[in-house]
């Protein structure tokens, strides 16, 4: 056998393979079982419209949240990590390694109990969403200023040379010339970093939170203790990829967008 028949040859084995996986589940499977354990229409019915009203739009609340804070503080610590001053550069390297390796939990922990006993007459500017923002977008701003420090460093250093020669200061060159066009290299990472904060919203439960105050998952864990029912998971699961999947066909857009740019 040549080798493309060889390739030919695995390829329908595999494919055979998982078709027999296939039919094994569909054939063994209890699925009036599962649809009434998993997909009960009747306590999916009963968790709207509050899951929509409370709990998906307080998600996405922290998420905006949190990126906006995380996306500034990212921008600070990325330019204080390429500064020819040796103390920001420190201080920018000390941030990123201290906030990327600590769980974003024990971050919110910190936040909601650590700070309020280290300092009692400070309280965060919007309460509960201060918190919230602060928590999940401090361990955020460390990878979006690794992501922009790599940005910023992909911009050809002629651009920056020729705007000094036309005279621009270093701080108009680098907002004028440098930032836009890091900025257009790193959208697609920086809209993963927004799935992830999605995701990340789930902890927020750390802070102590109201029935006013849940997201999806606190939302649906609460739902499943009272109906005694997995289908509140589900649906909440259901909820996060109709926010995510819209925003993973995006980051491919672009992606194909910035290959045909470039």
């Amino acid at each position: 056998m040549t080798r493309r028949q060889r390739a030919r040859a695995f390829r329908g084995v595999q494919y055979a393979i998982l078709v027999a996986i296939i039919v094994f589940i569909a054939v063994a499977a209890d699925w009036p079982r599962v649809a009434e354990a998993f997909f009960n229409t009747e306590v999916a019915g009963r968790m709207f419209p509050r899951v929509l009203g409370i709990a998906l739009l307080n998600t996405v609340k922290y998420t905006i949240l949190a990126f906006v804070f995380g996306l500034v503080v990212g921008v600070i610590i990325a330019l204080m990590r390429l500064s020819s001053v040796g103390p920001y550069r420190w201080i920018g390297t000390l941030y990123v390694e201290l906030f990327r390796g600590l769980p974003a939990l024990l971050v919110l922990f910190i936040v909601a109990y650590g700070i309020p006993n280290a300092f009692p007459n400070f309280s965060f500017p919007g309460g509960f969403l201060g918190q919230v923002t602060v928590g999940l977008g401090l361990t955020a701003a460390a990878y979006m200023a690794e992501t922009i420090r790599a940005g910023i460093q992909a911009v050809p250093k002629g651009q920056v040379e020729a705007a000094r020669t036309l005279g621009m200061s270093p701080g108009r060159t680098l907002i004028t010339i440098v930032l836009p066009q890091a900025f257009r290299i790193v959208i697609p990472p920086l809209t993963n970093e927004i799935i992830l904060l999605l995701k990340d919203s789930s902890l927020v439960y750390v802070l102590g939170v109201t029935t006013a105050q849940y997201e999806l998952t606190k939302f649906s864990q609460d739902f499943l203790n009272k109906a005694v029912s997995p289908t509140p998971l589900v649906v909440g699961g259901l909820l996060y990829l109709c926010l995510t999947l819209p925003l993973s066909q995006l980051v491919r857009r672009l992606e194909i967008r910035h290959a045909r740019a470039r």
